[in-house]
């Protein structure tokens, strides 16, 4: 279906207004925001879908990239979706031919909120495992490993000997 023709049939039954045609209306739109996940327009008309069916999580996440958006919902969305990587996820957006400059400096921003993030946990996980403790931990796990693969080596070696040698 022409994506004209479904944002009509959509709009109807929003305009409808009952929740089984509000959901249909929904469901057209997210097929549509799947198919083309670059058109900024049609992220913007499941976030008004969202509004109607009252989840402010949905419709800031879909109206974040828009040039108007309402910062309760932005809000919400991000505590949804509490980490940066969380948030890029959601947005599922291939970049494209629609995007606006606006769309283009949040992206950046959640990208870099990205990066940081990233780099923050390394910094954490590359401190935590450069403690002395914890290395020598390791270092006794690996000897005791060792010396159980050795002894074992040495048992099948002595069982072989016995068995067919003496």
């Amino acid at each position: 279906m022409p994506v004209e023709l479904t944002l009509r049939k959509a709009a109807e039954e929003l305009e409808r207004g009952d929740l089984a045609s509000v959901l249909k209306a929904r469901q057209r739109l997210v097929g549509l925001v799947t198919t083309y996940p670059d058109r900024l327009d049609l992220r913007e008309r499941l976030a008004a879908v969202y509004r109607v069916l009252g989840d402010a999580a949905q419709a800031g996440r879909w109206s974040y990239l828009s040039e108007h958006r309402v910062e309760a919902e932005v809000a919400a969305f991000e505590r949804a979706y509490r980490t940066p990587q969380a948030r890029l996820a959601a947005l599922n957006w291939v970049s494209g031919e629609h995007t606006t400059e606006t769309a283009r400096v949040r992206l950046a921003a959640l990208r870099g909120a990205v990066s940081e993030d990233l780099r923050a946990r390394l910094a954490v996980a590359d401190d935590r495992d450069s403690s002395w403790p914890a290395n020598v931990l390791v270092l006794l796990g690996l000897v005791v490993v060792l010396l159980c693969f050795v002894i074992g080596a040495v048992t099948v070696v002595v069982w072989v000997y016995r068995w067919f040698g003496g």
